[in-house]
């Protein structure tokens, strides 16, 4: 029992070790990063791509919202068989308006996985355009349903450091969650409901705009910066390059969006991350809708772990973004992994407690206690931080104290991934991969289910 407690010790010590010295590397470019000159948007032409299922609770607002800041460009909005009245909704609108444009899709081929959603928006552009269009100068932009773009989203993205500069095949803006003030976020519920929901909305913008923001600067210098499923750019020519057999430049992954970036750097293109403009969406109140979300996340990392051959023959990636990719991809792995090791020590001194509580005792004063320091700082301190770099980066309003206290929730909020790494573990044994799509907080219920593929 002895061997076993000092090898799961050495093991969780080496874990902790390693994620601390990755969120010490990453937190440098965060500090140091400062802001890169913007372009002229008029010198690209520019397509945003919105898939729906069952969005009428939001795609009118957008459409509207899109239409008063962007009005020359063009938006695809494409409806994957809809229950309700998101179709409707979009047609009254593009009636007035010839640059919005409605792709539908029917059942069977529909409700196949958002990926297949973008590849139609793809053809149909691609139907749209003249043969002769210079498809280097066409952007396309992925969108949710409910994103709000800041008004210099374009601008930015046209900047010589991003889609000017010619080898630049994607880049990827910030997310921020718009509802992040909203002090009642499901008014319908008690004082406590709505305490946990805004927090749980808080964590969520800290964590897009504190750890993700730091990880893909990070990956600026190693070459893998990553896709989102929000605010995801990419010139047509670079699509062009990964669209395989007709079906399309985006996989069939539940993580389409990072999948797309690996394709896009597997194929000699360069993606790009800029933190100086981003898109708002919603965050969600309902830890039950989170755990939907990360749940298909965490699936769809598992899924993308068929690139790692690829990734680390192609001369395309340096060491450093090999090893990035695969440190990203092992992830949920080692939670899993994690899950089992992480309780051992502490089952073991419990019983040893138990058996001797005297004996224990003096073990605890002789020194013993440093072992709970070791395990309470590597496992707070990472993910405490970000409390503090969020106030004095993204939101000075909130004030220092409450930054604390922000990072201490963060440290156990995100333990919903050990959560969620097993739920999709789970969905991955009984072979389930069907997109089960995130209600948004307006909605009480989604007519219909989705739809299994199996891959």
């Amino acid at each position: 029992m002895g061997y076993l407690l000092g090898l799961t010790q050495a093991f969780a010590l080496f874990l902790s070790v390693t994620f601390l010295t990755y969120v010490l590397t990453i937190v440098r470019p965060y500090l140091r990063q400062r802001p890169d000159p913007a372009g002229n948007p008029a010198a690209f032409e520019w397509h945003l791509f919105i898939p729906c299922r069952d969005e009428a609770a939001v795609i009118g607002p957008t459409l509207r919202y899109l239409r008063e800041r962007f009005s020359h460009v063009n938006v695809w909005v494409v409806d994957d068989a809809s229950d309700d009245d998101t179709a409707r909704i979009v047609e009254g609108i593009a009636r007035d308006d010839a640059r919005i444009h409605l792709v539908t899709r029917e059942r069977p081929e529909a409700r196949t996985g958002k990926g297949d959603a973008l590849n139609a928006a793809y053809r149909a552009l691609d139907d749209f355009l003249p043969p002769d269009a210079d498809r280097t100068r066409h952007v396309v932009c992925v969108l949710d349903a409910d994103g709000r773009p800041a008004p210099n989203m374009l601008s930015v993205c046209a900047g010589e450091k991003l889609f000017a500069d010619p080898a630049i095949g994607a880049v990827q803006i910030d997310v921020w969650m718009i509802n992040r003030d909203d002090r009642t976020p499901c008014p319908e519920r008690g004082r406590f409901r709505n305490a946990f929901g805004r927090l749980l909305v808080r964590m969520q913008d800290l964590e897009f705009r504190g750890p993700i923001s730091a990880i893909q600067l990070g990956r600026r210098r190693s070459g893998t910066v990553a896709m989102g499923g929000n605010g995801q750019f990419t010139r047509l020519s670079a699509l062009d390059k990964v669209a395989s057999g007709g079906e399309g430049p985006w996989g069939g992954s539940l993580l389409e969006d990072f999948e797309l970036g690996v394709r896009l750097l597997l194929a000699g293109e360069r993606n790009e991350y800029t933190p100086d403009t981003w898109v708002e969406q919603e965050g969600l109140w309902s830890f039950r809708r989170l755990l939907t979300q990360r749940t298909r996340w965490g699936q769809g990392t598992m899924q993308c772990a068929k690139y790692l051959p690829e990734i680390w023959r192609s001369a395309r990636f340096s060491s450093l973004g090999a090893l990035e990719v695969l440190y990203y991809l092992s992830q949920p792995w080692m939670q899993l992994l994690g899950t089992l090791v992480y309780p051992i020590p502490m089952i073991y001194l419990a019983g040893r407690l138990i058996a001797d509580p005297a004996g224990m005792s003096w073990w605890l004063v002789e020194g013993g206690w440093i072992l709970f320091a070791v395990y309470g700082t590597f496992g707070i301190l990472p993910f405490l931080i970000w409390g503090p770099l969020y106030w004095w980066r993204c939101e000075p309003r909130v004030g220092l104290g409450r930054s604390l206290l922000y990072g201490v929730v963060y440290a156990f909020y995100i333990y919903n991934f050990y959560l969620t790494s097993w739920r999709a573990f789970w969905r991955i044994i009984r072979g389930r991969s069907g997109w089960a799509k995130t209600r948004r907080n307006a909605e009480t219920h989604v007519a219909g289910a989705p739809v299994a593929r199996e891959r």
